[in-house]
């Protein structure tokens, strides 16, 4: 029997040190509707707002907290924007995307297994 390598995606981060994080200005903190903290992005185009640091290049969400693949966890989670709550929706039963293991690669770390659709 062989044992799965199974990950969450709040463990390892490369996801938030890979991409951009492009996101509607309605997404926005702003007056007592919790979101995502104005001083955590920046205007793109148009209605779009991007995440601070994920457009840079090397690339590092600015809400990210820890060490890629040790330790980390998103000092926004219960607020971050919807392409971040839409990326891995279905790591948690171990069915992951093929940009997670990109997102992982360019870290060094080692891929996951990916469900065909």
């Amino acid at each position: 029997m062989s044992s799965v390598l199974r990950v969450s995606c709040t463990e390892c981060g490369a996801c938030c040190a890979a991409f951009r994080v492009s996101f509607h200005k309605s997404e926005l903190a702003h007056g007592e509707v919790p979101g995502v903290p104005v001083h955590m992005a920046v205007h793109e185009v148009n209605n779009t707002m991007r995440m601070c640091g994920t457009d840079e290049s090397v690339s590092r969400c600015v809400a990210l907290v820890g060490e890629v693949g040790k330790q980390v966890s998103c000092s926004i989670y219960q607020n971050r924007p919807s392409p971040c709550r839409e990326f891995g929706q279905l790591a948690d039963v171990g069915i992951y995307e093929e940009a997670c293991n990109r997102a992982r690669s360019r870290h060094g770390l080692p891929p996951l297994p990916v469900e065909s659709w």
